[in-house]
């Protein structure tokens, strides 16, 4: 279909202005209508920015419980198992184990950053300190770890509960977290843009630092895998929203988890305000819910969400640090909660 044109357009040429980074590219679909615009402050890169691929950060979390979700449907998992059931070579879990559901809520009272990770990746810090925590580091951390609050009972957001989350999947299914992803998501939908590491290819959008100038190495998460290593075309990731807005559209064997990643599992806050589904933030607006998931790495950001009531699959990212008072993105929310 044509892309929009008129005040939207205008809107999303306002938005990549407004995002002060050097490389901007904001890429929204709209009842199947597509519209890509980027910019940037920097000289437009060898290949079009809006066929590089860029770095989801946190955002790739949404692929991730995507995943669980069609696990749990297709009867392999049910997300109450005990994730150290997979990881501790059978030994007992435990009274009060952390699951599976634990860790894809943020509930499973793990902090945000397993022990020993400051002092292993400060040699790394402004480059890439998760290259420093490989996999193993990530279990054998988790299986020492003793919670301070029972699991279940307390929100706290957790790249190390993701990441502990997607090593018990690849040992429940005794696949390659890798192949996992590839095998029962990327390619179901298409996404040959995507991928979870970087390569010489030359379409991997380079990072900046919070100047903007300094570059940055390619994103490494180590054994962060499924917390945030995704890297995608804004095209790719378009698709993926696209499937979560009509799922009766996507491939069949996902059909039914992309529904279940729109219900809400967790309430929380004053008047149980905040919302959260396996894969997604969700609020409310006039016609109903928004949902979005935000990520950033030591060089980039990226923003995704979508709203049923509007048909809008957004897409946007950008290739600077996240600072203090980060225009990026505030732009993106905004843009994504303005009624039609």
């Amino acid at each position: 279909m044509p892309p929009v044109d008129g005040p939207l357009a205008e809107r999303l040429a306002d938005a990549v202005a407004a995002s002060d980074a050097p490389d901007v590219v904001f890429a929204l679909s709209r009842h199947g209508r597509r519209t890509v615009l980027s910019g940037g402050t920097a000289p437009p890169p060898p290949l079009p920015r809006e066929d590089l691929r860029y770095e989801t950060g946190s955002a790739a979390k949404t692929f991730t419980g995507l995943l669980l979700a069609w696990l749990i449907h297709s009867g392999e998992l049910s997300g109450g198992e005990a994730a150290a059931a997979f990881l501790a070579g059978g030994q007992p879990a435990g009274a009060n184990p952390v699951t599976l559901a634990h860790l894809i809520t943020h509930t499973s009272g793990l902090p945000a950053l397993p022990a020993g990770f400051y002092l292993r990746g400060l040699p790394a810090w402004h480059t890439n300190p998760y290259a420093r925590f490989p996999a193993a580091r990530v279990v054998d951390a988790f299986l020492r770890h003793r919670p301070r609050h029972r699991p279940g009972t307390r929100w706290r957001y957790s790249n190390y509960g993701v990441a502990v989350l997607g090593h018990a999947l690849a040992a429940a299914t005794r696949t390659p977290w890798e192949d996992l992803l590839t095998d029962q998501v990327l390619r179901p939908l298409g996404l040959n843009g995507t991928t979870l590491r970087a390569d010489d290819s030359g379409f991997d959008a380079p990072g900046h630092g919070k100047d903007g100038e300094s570059p940055v190495p390619p994103f490494d998460a180590g054994g962060f895998q499924a917390a945030g290593a995704v890297r995608a075309t804004p095209h790719d990731l378009l698709t993926f929203i696209e499937a979560h807005l009509d799922p009766t559209g996507a491939p069949s064997q996902l059909s039914a988890a992309l529904h279940a990643v729109r219900r809400p599992v967790l309430r929380r806050g004053i008047g149980h305000r905040h919302v959260h589904t396996i894969a997604w933030f969700c609020h409310p607006t006039g016609g109903g819910p928004m949902y979005f998931h935000s990520g950033a790495t030591l060089g980039q950001q990226a923003f995704l969400g979508f709203r049923p009531d509007t048909g809008t699959a957004l897409a946007a990212l950008c290739t600077r640090r996240f600072r203090a008072h980060d225009p990026f993105l505030a732009t993106a929310y905004a843009l994504l909660a303005e009624e039609e």
